[in-house]
Formats: structure tokens, sequence, C-alpha cells
């Protein structure tokens, strides 16, 4: 009876010893990495200024409302993130339209020299969902918007005319015409302060009428605050 006594409290010893070396060498081998730099933060607001390229998608000649190829333009974006990866902004942009005024000689299209440049403009509301790569200061986004565009437009109209051949000519002109807008774009950006960063992005922006679809490239600095 007394050895079964000794060698259950030895037992009972070495188990305590063992637990109590597991734990010493626990605490001692633990080691905390240092937090990361956190680049983008929840209740952000941003504020960016860029420079404009757009594209249509369409031939400047089915155009019917930037009625060019390209333009130059900027932009300006306003959001806040609520949470570091969502936010809901205002975004608005102003590209010169260098369009160029045809008349229509019966079947035969010929251009005039002189050329007519306007502004075209446009403001969207934008729901955006940003992914910051945990421990960079990469940061992809993606976004939706609508709103309006004002200021393009063409239309025609028909001049009597003895000379020509049909005793008439088509008359093209550029007016101003607001229409509704929709835009679904992505990019990303890179942060060198958590309050200054570099964004670039693309956007597909989609006008009444399948031809007058056009695309937006922007490349700009971003305020955080």
């Amino acid at each position: 009876m007394k050895k079964l006594t000794l060698c259950l409290c030895a037992l009972v010893a070495f188990g305590s010893a063992a637990f109590a070396g597991t734990e010493t060498y626990s605490k001692d081998s633990k080691t905390v990495p240092p937090p990361c730099p956190q680049w983008y933060a929840d209740n952000e607001f941003n504020f960016s200024l860029s420079g404009v390229y757009a594209l249509t998608g369409s031939a400047w000649r089915e155009d019917t409302y930037l009625a060019v190829d390209h333009a130059w333009g900027g932009a300006i974006d306003a959001k806040y993130f609520m949470h570091r990866y969502f936010g809901f902004g205002v975004q608005g942009f102003i590209v010169d339209a260098n369009t160029h005024e045809i008349d229509d000689n019966g079947f035969v299209r010929f251009p005039l020299t002189n050329d007519d440049g306007h502004a075209v403009g446009g403001v969207l509301g934008t729901f955006t969902l940003r992914f910051p790569i945990n421990c960079s200061r990469f940061a992809p986004y993606v976004w939706i918007g609508g709103g309006g565009i004002f200021g393009g437009g063409r239309d025609h109209d028909f001049v009597l005319d003895d000379t020509q051949p049909l005793g008439f000519f088509r008359r093209e002109f550029d007016r101003s015409e607001t229409k509704t807008m929709g835009q679904v774009g992505g990019g990303f950006e890179i942060r060198f302060t958590p309050h200054i960063g570099l964004q670039n992005d693309f956007s597909w922006n989609i006008v009444s009428g399948s031809n007058n679809n056009f695309g937006m490239a922007r490349t700009g600095v971003n305020f955080a605050f």
C-alpha cells in the first residue's frame, strides 16, 4: 500500500513539473511580431484630382454625343470610406471635345476646315469597394456610379442649295443636351504616406444610345484625411 501511495505521489510530482516546464518554455519562446503599418483607415475622407483621357467606343462619325475619337480633360472625386473596404462618393469630370463639323453632299461626306470645340462634363454618385493588401501600400478598387452628362450631342438639319445635285445638303452641328449616364470601373492606389497616394483607373461609361459609350482613363493624386 505504501509503495502504491509513493508511486502515485511520484507521478503527480512528475506531471506537475512537466506542466510547469512546458508553460515556462512557452512564455519564454513566445514572440510578438511588430504591427503592420496601416496605410488605409476606417472613417476616411478621400479627395482626388486627376487628369482624364476619354476615348469613344464608336468612330466620331457614328458617335452622336461626344462626336470625337478622343478627348482630354480633368476630374475631381470625393469619397467617404465608412469602413476601409467600402465608401460612397461624388465624381465630376470635364473634357474638351474638339469635333469636326461636316456636311453631307448627297451621299458623300467631306470635312470643313473649321473645328468646333466644346466642353462636355458629368456628375455622378459612386459606390466603391477597396481591397487594401495587408502590410502593403497597394490597394486595388472597383466602383459603380450613376448620374448625368451634359454639354454634348449632335444634330442635323437640311439646307436648301440650288448648287447641290439634290437641291439641298445635310448640315450636322453640335448642341448642348443632358443625358443620363452609368459608369463601372476599376483601378489601384499606391500610398506614399497614410495621407497621400497615387491612383490610376479606367471606367466604361454608358450614355443613352449604344454608339455614345466611351472609356475614361484617370491618373491623379489622392488626399486622405
